[in-house]
């Protein structure tokens, strides 16, 4: 039952991919128009960089080629000339050659620079937006169920660019505005700018969906947040300077940036996996798996996953192996690892389990419209999910203090009378006004089904819009 998407990189080539060694060495070969070259030093070199404070320039000079290539990312990355058809006919042929081999969808790699336009005279590089649909149609084509999921860390008010108005372009983008405004949230124990977020990013097609996600193999990219945020998630999970990169993020795991705190490790989890989208979780992660700052830049979070106490945490049985593991403190392999905690009901591992199994019975998260509930209370947020005649509750409390609140749920009739608990056995049931009183514990999260366990019953094939009000 699982299906493989694999990640895509086709912005750029290493600098000893065959493609550019004939590029560079031979002015008349195919591939020479494959890469983006000038002659001259472009003036704008010293812009644009991926990597500020690690990477110096985004064109460099090569020997051999007697010529500047461009790189948004490392010099060693060389970026293709997308803008080339030949180019692009060849991504579609890579693409083809793994649904070829079963692959269910790519996780498409940089997409905002890949639809760019390129070249040393280009100041302000434009979107092809044209080429997502190419891609699009071409997988409709080739296998009508596989997706592209694209990482492109874009404002909102260019997401249906990305999507389609039609929904005619990427099935996936990673929600990098509400990744951001969670982060501060959780530092800051203040939902109001998530909340902005989550409208913001609002709009989609029905074909369309978001990926939500805490944590991935790159830094905890903070550059959306207003400087004010940004220096408040710093100070709370990455207030060392060596923790910090590239001057807008975090360069550590999950856990550690939260102190190990099993307690805001379930409050993320379950913020996650109940904000408006697809949960997409970083290997480890479900373990609690830590992070080694002694490895430069990204590779501190990118160590070997942690299968069990035996030598390199059971990832490899080579003696030097090329992907490190932690083997040391409190998140080496011997304390942090799959084989002791599938053998502990209470472990993180099978509470991570158990949430998933209910995220899979609440489809009203990634089918129905949300609305943010008014608690009055900025460290609590309060989201309804609407669909089929059906609705769910979920409260999240981001401050370390319990909280008491007086909620009203907003639904007509007498369903919004009860809210059963869908993870323990505190079922809330109405006051005389209609209201139910509700103290979360800190850092307490509940999620509610409205009306009881009926709702299979109640299920329609359509929407009903007249089951809410408001």
């Amino acid at each position: 039952g699982i299906r493989v998407l694999i990640d895509l990189v086709v912005n750029h080539t290493s600098d000893q991919h065959p493609w550019f060694k004939q590029a560079r060495s031979d002015p008349n070969s195919k591939y020479r128009n494959w890469y983006v070259w000038s002659k001259k030093k472009p003036p704008h070199s010293n812009e644009g960089m991926v990597f500020p404070g690690v990477q110096k320039t985004t064109w460099n000079y090569d020997r051999e080629a007697k010529a500047w290539y461009f790189h948004r990312f490392y010099d060693f990355q060389p970026d293709l000339n997308t803008s080339n058809p030949e180019v692009q006919a060849e991504i579609l042929k890579i693409m083809g050659f793994w649904i070829q081999a079963g692959v269910s969808g790519f996780r498409m790699d940089a997409v905002p620079f890949i639809i760019s336009t390129k070249g040393p005279k280009v100041r302000k590089p434009k979107e092809r937006f044209d080429m997502l649909r190419v891609f699009r149609e071409f997988l409709q084509w080739r296998q009508g169920d596989c997706i592209v999921l694209a990482e492109a860390n874009v404002v909102p008010e260019t997401d249906m660019d990305y999507f389609g108005e039609d929904g005619e372009r990427m099935h996936m983008m990673f929600n990098f505005q509400v990744n951001q405004h969670l982060f501060y949230a959780l530092a800051a124990a203040d939902t109001r700018p998530l909340i902005k977020a989550l409208k913001a990013t609002k709009p989609r097609p029905a074909t369309a969906q978001w990926g939500i996600f805490l944590r991935n193999h790159d830094e905890l990219d903070l550059g959306r947040l207003q400087e004010k945020q940004r220096q408040t998630v710093f100070e709370a999970f990455g207030p060392d300077e060596h923790t910090q990169l590239y001057d807008r993020g975090i360069r550590r795991r999950l856990a550690p940036m939260l102190g190990g705190d099993r307690r805001r490790l379930e409050l993320a989890y379950s913020l996650m996996f109940t904000l408006p989208g697809t949960p997409v979780i970083r290997y480890g992660d479900e373990l609690g798996m830590g992070d080694d700052l002694t490895l430069p830049e990204r590779a501190c979070a990118r160590t070997a996953m942690q299968w069990s106490n035996e030598p390199h945490g059971g990832f490899t049985k080579n003696a030097k192996p090329h992907t490190p593991v932690i083997d040391k403190g409190p998140y080496g392999y011997q304390h942090v690892n799959a084989a002791i905690q599938r053998r502990h009901a209470d472990s993180m591992l099978n509470w991570t389990e158990r949430i998933i199994r209910m995220r899979k019975e609440v489809p009203e998260i990634g089918w129905g419209d949300f609305t943010v509930l008014n608690v009055r209370d900025p460290a609590i947020l309060a989201l309804r999910y609407d669909w089929r005649n059906n609705s769910v509750l979920f409260l999240h409390n981001l401050h370390e203090q319990p909280r008491e609140i007086l909620l009203d749920p907003r639904v007509s009739g007498a369903h919004g009378k009860l809210l059963v608990n869908l993870l323990a056995e505190d079922h809330s049931r109405a006051n005389e006004s209609g209201k139910h009183r509700i103290v979360l514990e800190g850092y307490g999260y509940r999620w509610y089904r409205v009306g009881g366990l009926d709702y299979l019953l109640r299920r329609t094939e359509i929407d009903q819009d007249d089951t809410r009000v408001g």
